[in-house]
């Protein structure tokens, strides 16, 4: 996982819903629509604003991911995609993409034992799972090679997700245990598949 490379490049083509944007708001696929232009600078100017556009894009993944949920950014969402990162105030101001140039696909997961949330695109400054602060135990393996991609003991964030940088188009076998419980998902990592698994229960 690289944490430091050149300035982002801004892209300018952006969705149009807003609520498969923010993430944490659909359970399938999203429907293709024609996309809509904004202005570069409206991604460079948010993140400016929130003092985070020093940061490569992996690693504003990482760090908003990361966040104490109480001291998220307020008038920032960012959602990740296979590809970019989509950014807005979510107040309808106009909405911009950050290119992801790492190649690999982010997945952030919420293991649950009682209750969860449809997601598909993970919202990095809204979403919120059942275990956070929890210490668990993940296993990522490539399902057509065996290989194992993660193999470790973490915590959960404060927002109650992991994420982790995997390779683009496999499926990966994904297997949580906490608490003498365990749970696992199969995970396509493709261009328009869901970076963010809510659907992993504990059991």
């Amino acid at each position: 996982m690289r944490t430091e490379s050149p300035r982002r490049t801004l892209a300018t083509v952006v969705a149009a819903t807003a609520l498969v944007l923010t993430g944490c708001g659909s359970s399938g696929s999203p429907t293709a629509t024609p996309p809509a232009v904004t202005e570069p600078a409206a991604a460079q100017g948010l993140l400016t604003e929130h003092g985070l556009d020093d940061l490569a894009p992996e690693a504003l993944v990482d760090q908003l991911d990361r966040t104490a949920v109480s001291d998220r950014p307020e008038g920032l969402i960012v959602s990740v995609r296979p590809d970019t990162l989509v950014v807005s105030d979510g107040q309808g101001g106009p909405e911009s993409t950050v290119a992801l140039e790492n190649g690999e696909f982010y997945l952030s997961l919420a293991p649950y034992v009682d209750q969860t949330h449809d997601c598909w695109f993970h919202s990095l400054t809204t979403c919120l799972g059942e275990l956070r602060n929890e210490a668990i135990e993940v296993r990522i393996t490539d399902s057509a090679s065996g290989e194992v991609l993660v193999e470790e003991s973490t915590t959960t964030y404060d927002n109650g997700f992991v994420g982790y940088w995997l390779p683009r188009d496999i499926e990966a076998t994904v297997e949580v245990t906490a608490g003498g419980r365990t749970g696992s998902a199969l995970v396509p990592t493709g261009g328009e598949d869901a970076t963010c698994l809510t659907t992993l229960r504990l059991a």
